[in-house]
């Protein structure tokens, strides 16, 4: 389905642009897309921080991959 001329489809929605900053509710004076530097996203720190949940993300990947090479090796080594 396609808009009549000259309307616009309302579930369209605009494209984000780099003008437009969006502040992160409960921090004041952070702006969600803002760069950051990669010793900052690395640094170990505890709490709810995006930097604990970046570990978070990566001790599950290896974790979930761990477990599954050992099922895959655990199943070739019994037949």
């Amino acid at each position: 389905m396609t808009p009549l001329d000259g309307e616009s489809d309302p579930l369209e929605r605009p494209a984000p642009t780099s003008h437009s900053p969006v502040q992160v509710a409960g921090e004041p004076g952070h702006v969600a897309g803002e760069e950051v530097p990669p010793t900052e996203l690395n640094a170990w720190r505890r709490g709810f921080t995006p930097q604990a949940e970046i570990w978070n993300g990566r001790l599950a990947m290896v974790g979930l991959s761990v477990g599954l090479s050992v099922l895959v090796v655990a199943r070739l080594a019994s037949h």
